[in-house]
């Protein structure tokens, strides 16, 4: 009765194990899949502001339409890499936790029928001591109930180090994969932020040279035209600014981040296979949204 008991408890320990599992790698799913909405929602009202941008732009002299323009291109930019990130998270780090469901209900599984071989067991023993209080002279009777009981022992026991052997390759597997998930996210974090830093920093530089006081020429040039006091004087420059020849060189390089930008900006996921872009890796990638977030979610979904 003693080993009966004992591995009871030992099956009671690999019954957390797995329920230990089962309850934070769900939040570990639900968790990661908000965070991938989210960044697509960040995604799509950084494309709004891309178009707010270059609406601007349009609207202003030659100098800040430049500036303005070249800084919405390199924002743009960013918002192409977040796109990638924003798959690669789906792909590498949340659809895998949503399949650990059925690992877990295997596991499960298992240990339930560990429960019902030790269940046997124990009733063919409660039967044989039962038999030796109620007819301890029915020699025959008491043999065939020890016959049985090591029979159920003998089950028992060959069920319990199959199961042993199931949980540790669970537990075994289940280490390897938190490590995968995890690299994985961080490899993905660090892949975006590196991109974006470089393209910020060139946003930076294209603010930085802005000519100010260009713009204000043209600008008083205009104010002194409209009311009739015209200036006898020559501008000191009237060349537009290789940032100028560069914007309009490079206006139709736009026209994804814009067309994105147009769709409803209160369904982040109404772009679904509506452009394409270059992931960080130089390779085409689609951009791919959904709703889920939970373990029963359908696969490649957002």
């Amino acid at each position: 009765m003693n080993i009966v008991f004992s591995r009871d408890s030992q099956v009671r320990g690999m019954d957390n194990t797995v329920a230990n599992t089962e309850k934070y790698f769900g939040q570990f799913c639900s968790l990661l899949a908000a965070y991938t909405r989210k960044t697509a929602r960040l995604r799509n009202k950084a494309d709004q502001l891309v178009k707010q941008l270059i609406d601007f732009a349009n609207s202003e002299n030659p100098e800040l339409r430049a500036t303005m323009r070249g800084f919405a291109e390199d924002l743009a930019k960013v918002q192409d890499y977040r796109q990638a990130q924003v798959e690669r998270l789906e792909t590498k780090v949340v659809n895998p936790l949503k399949l650990y469901g059925a690992q877990i209900k295997q596991t499960r599984a298992e240990i339930k029928k560990f429960k019902r071989v030790q269940n046997r067991e124990i009733k063919q023993l409660e039967k044989l001591e039962k038999l030796r209080q109620k007819s301890p002279w029915d020699r025959q009777m008491i043999s065939q109930a020890e016959t049985r009981v090591q029979r159920a022992a003998m089950d028992s026991s060959r069920t319990t180090l199959q199961l042993e052997e199931t949980v540790d390759a669970f537990q075994r597997q289940k280490l390897k994969d938190l490590q995968t998930f995890f690299s994985n996210f961080v490899t993905i974090e660090m892949v975006f932020h590196a991109k974006a830093l470089e393209v910020y920093s060139s946003a930076f530089q294209t603010l930085e040279k802005y000519d100010l006081e260009r713009d204000l020429q043209d600008f008083r040039a205009k104010m002194q035209g409209v009311y009739g006091h015209y200036n006898t004087q020559p501008l000191a420059n009237t060349n537009p600014s290789p940032s100028v020849l560069q914007s309009l060189a490079s206006q139709g390089t736009l026209q994804v981040q814009l067309y994105r930008a147009n769709e409803d900006p209160e369904h982040p996921h109404a772009n679904h296979g509506r452009f394409s872009l270059h992931d960080v890796e130089g390779q085409s990638a689609h951009c791919v949204c959904g709703q889920g977030g939970y373990l029963m979610l359908p696969g490649h979904s957002l």
